[in-house]
């Protein structure tokens, strides 16, 4: 019998009718004669609506306590759901992250997974159960504390079960029909892709795609799990996520580009006047390091002849930006630089393909694309399969509708169908 792990997000199970039409889909998956095991989400906003009430009480809530406050979402969820499916005539058990046996360390809000030890959702598999699990969430394996995954970690644990469960597939739920070629928010021409490789859907991730958490790729890659993003809302044949070679004769059709990427989730520090000597680079990303800083882009200016000093550029995720900004401020003096300069209204702007490798002419058209829209790119950054730029935060739509356009990926079909609000 085959085995499939699905996975339904928060817009998917934003009321009492979307939990009712996912257990349909659900049992409907069970009669095709395929054991089923469901990671949900929280419903809707329930995990914002969390979060502001925490912050109501409490201007610095304790990380333990906000674990075992967001984890109640996706409890919630995962009751509904099962109840939902017992209605339609099916039995279904519901378990918490820490009774599907999802063991991680002891980072509260952003713990990583240890081991899957999923005893108890073989068992009611083999009983011929449903087995529903609440996503987000584990449990340390010292100190037996309730943990949780960071935002999107419903993906990764519906992955980190498919590898340990042995599963077929692992279908991921979600409100738009598949990955495409740039968010149908901003470019409801975007095409479906029918199949995309985890190397081009990891470097999406990574550039701001919200398709799919970038964790949740890494660990199919890792454990060559085969993923399908669908809609919970149709019936459309969504995409293909395989681990498959970019080149050889099979591929020779392939699509040079994959897609065109966003993020506004990065600021951008600049180092000005650091004197252009051996380890002062190494000085400052140090310090960073130092406080649990998580970089992107990195550039480092020519320095000027007449003063010897040169300018140091980097990203950042927004919610480590002033963490940064105080840590390399309380240092400037010893490391001799002159000043920072912050700025948190930036835009990223990736082109992601792996035929880019081997086609002249890529640079020239995306550079042209955005000189065409009078777009200023601030840095630059490049890896065999994307061109990553920084713009204004204000001109990021503008810039991702005309390369995309740039690149022909324009559909003919008529506008892609966004169902929800987050694609997520």
């Amino acid at each position: 019998m085959t085995l499939v792990v699905q996975k339904y997000g928060g817009s998917s199970l934003a009321d009492a009718e979307s939990i009712k039409r996912v257990a349909r889909r659900i049992v409907e998956t069970r009669r095709a004669g395929n054991d089923v095991c469901v990671v949900v989400s929280a419903m809707g906003d329930t995990t914002d609506e969390l979060i502001d009430l925490a912050q109501q009480v409490s201007p610095l809530p304790p990380l333990r306590e906000m674990d075992m406050l967001l984890t109640a979402g996706e409890r919630i969820s995962m009751a509904l759901v099962a109840m939902s499916i017992t209605t339609l005539g099916h039995t279904a058990q519901s378990f918490t992250g820490s009774q599907a046996g999802l063991i991680t360390d002891e980072a509260h809000g952003r713990a990583k997974i240890i081991e899957v030890t999923p005893g108890r959702i073989r068992a009611a598999l083999d009983e011929g159960h449903i087995a529903i699990v609440a996503g987000f969430q584990g449990v340390s394996k010292d100190t037996k504390n309730i943990t949780t995954l960071g935002r999107g970690g419903s993906d990764t644990t519906a992955i980190a079960l498919a590898s340990a469960l042995e599963a077929d597939v692992c279908e991921i739920y979600t409100d738009v029909d598949g990955v495409f070629t740039a968010d149908p928010r901003i470019v409801p021409s975007a095409c479906r892709l029918e199949e995309i490789s985890t190397e081009e859907m990891l470097e999406m991730a990574a550039c701001g795609a919200k398709i799919l958490h970038l964790r949740c790729v890494e660990y199919a890659r890792r454990f060559g799990i085969t993923i399908h993003v669908r809609s919970s809302f149709s019936n459309r044949p969504g995409t293909l996520i395989l681990d498959r070679p970019n080149e050889g004769e099979e591929n020779v059709e392939a699509p040079i580009i994959s897609g065109v990427a966003h993020d506004r989730s990065e600021a951008k520090i600049t180092v000005v006047g650091v004197h252009d000597s051996p380890g002062k680079a190494a000085d400052i990303f140090r310090v960073l390091a130092e406080s649990g800083v998580n970089l992107d882009m990195i550039v480092q200016n020519v320095s000027a002849v007449e003063s010897g000093r040169t300018d140091i550029s980097l990203t950042l995720p927004k919610t480590d930006g002033q963490v940064a900004a105080k840590a390399l401020d309380r240092v400037r003096e010893e490391v001799g630089f002159e000043s920072i300069r912050y700025d948190d209204q930036i835009g990223k702007l990736s082109l992601v393909g792996a035929g880019m490798r081997s086609n002249p002419g890529v640079s020239a058209t995306f550079f042209k694309a955005l000189s065409d829209a009078n777009i200023n790119i601030e840095m630059i950054s490049t890896s065999e399969i994307r061109i990553s730029v920084i713009t204004r935060g204000d001109q990021l739509d503008d810039a991702v509708r005309a390369v995309h356009s740039a690149f022909g990926l324009d559909s003919s079909e008529g506008e892609a169908v966004v169902y929800g609000g987050t694609g997520r």
